[in-house]
């Protein structure tokens, strides 16, 4: 007998028909043995109908009541499972983040799981039920309603399938896994059957939308073993990609996908004191803001001055440039200024670690078909650029077929 998280999407459960379906797949499981907890996202558009009602009342208000309104997404869709799969006449119940005993910080709209007391959910999985649990959502410390944010419901899954010590999180969505790159912007993207952890944190981190960075990194560091599947392909062996700590990848597989993220922003503050701290003083009062800071870019002083640029997320550009408007007056800075019309590309894969010559022919790639670079960022699985957002997929198509990774070599 294994124990299995299944976790599917707002697209996956947006109609009663397709609540069904997921009710006749998840029964399925437990008829071939299995225990199985299922992970919920509210049906597709209901998020975003909720956030309008939110944006019609106070778009500014309290951070806790718009936590109590965006929780109530998820809500209905567990019971509307749950009710699914009791007429089918499979023992279910559903649980609330509450009623789970998610426990998260006091971060509304961004909380962060702490613990998950897991002791009901095991005494209904002994009794035969299936358990449905609502994503994106837990509780404070005070038990006060939380939100994990945007794609919260993926790291609900993973979470639990940790606390439960389950044999595999399955993430089912829209896709069949994950593929070399966007589909619809390189029609030669092939599917990936397996990845290492490492490489989909990479891939996730740098713009991939298949699976949410946060639910990547708990799987990384508890060790547990991704699914992702298409809940639309009926066949319960249909193709998926698995996503594991195990390295397989073939020795001649340098790159195993490309990423990109057209959500940035770059920001530059010139003539900065070449001095000690003064990083600090310009990043200090972003981070404080909490705003999520990317790539940054520091050049050579001269004259005792120096330039000093970095990237944040699109939706936080007004208030980072605000910031650093301030923060330029402050110190005596030249000048201060940014721009949206940038994305980032990124070249991802555990390969790279024993290859050469990587980097530089990523560069040679762009520069054949004439995308400057304005900003460059490594690891040792990755490099990412910055290039002129209108050249995106022109450098997504190019970086493709330099690497092969449309040839059948791209698989492990």
């Amino acid at each position: 007998m294994a124990l299995v998280v299944q976790k599917y999407g707002g697209t996956s459960v947006g109609t009663p028909e397709r609540i069904q379906a997921v009710a006749d797949r998840v029964i399925r499981w437990v008829q071939q043995g299995n225990q199985v907890v299922v992970v919920v996202s509210a049906m597709s558009g209901e998020t975003n109908r909720l956030v309008g009602l939110i944006n019609a009342i106070d778009p500014e208000g309290s951070a806790r009541e718009k936590d109590v309104i965006l929780s109530t997404g998820e809500q209905v869709t567990i019971g509307l499972l749950a009710l699914a799969l009791e007429s089918k006449g499979q023992p279910a119940r559903s649980y609330t983040g509450n009623q789970a005993r998610i426990i998260t910080d006091a971060a509304h709209t961004k909380a962060r799981i702490r613990n998950i007391d897991d002791q009901a959910i095991r005494a209904d999985l002994a009794q035969g039920r299936v358990v449905v649990v609502a994503g994106f959502q837990g509780v404070d410390g005070g038990g006060n309603i939380t939100t994990l944010g945007r794609g919260g419901s993926d790291t609900t899954g993973v979470a639990l399938a940790v606390a439960l010590k389950a044999d595999e999180c399955q993430i089912y969505t829209d896709v069949d896994g994950v593929y070399t790159t966007d589909p619809r912007v390189e029609p030669g993207a092939r599917h990936i059957e397996r990845l290492t952890l490492e490489e989909m944190l990479e891939m996730a981190s740098q713009g991939s939308k298949v699976l949410q960075i946060r639910s990547v990194e708990f799987a990384y560091k508890y060790d547990m073993p991704i699914r992702v599947l298409s809940s639309f392909d009926e066949a319960d062996n249909a193709k998926s990609t698995l996503v594991t700590r195990e390295e397989e990848v073939m020795e001649e597989v340098m790159v195993r996908g490309i990423a990109f993220n057209r959500d940035e922003a770059q920001l530059t503050i010139a003539g900065v004191p070449d001095q000690p701290g003064v990083a600090f003083r310009i990043l200090g009062p972003i981070a404080e803001a909490n705003i999520e800071v990317d790539m940054i870019v520091q050049n050579i002083g001269s004259d005792g001055l120096t330039d000093f640029t970095f990237t944040v997320n699109r939706g936080d550009y007004q208030r980072a440039l605000k910031l650093l408007q301030a923060t330029a007056d402050a110190i005596g800075a030249e000048s201060c200024e940014g721009k949206t019309s940038i994305a980032k590309v990124s070249i991802v894969g555990a390969g790279m670690r024993s290859h050469a010559g990587v980097a530089s022919r990523m560069f040679s790639t762009l520069a054949g078909v004439g995308i400057n670079i304005h900003m460059i960022s490594t690891s040792e699985i990755k490099v990412s650029v910055v290039v002129d957002e209108k050249y995106l997929e022109l450098a997504v198509r190019e970086l493709h077929s330099a690497f092969g990774l449309g040839e059948a070599k791209a698989e492990a």
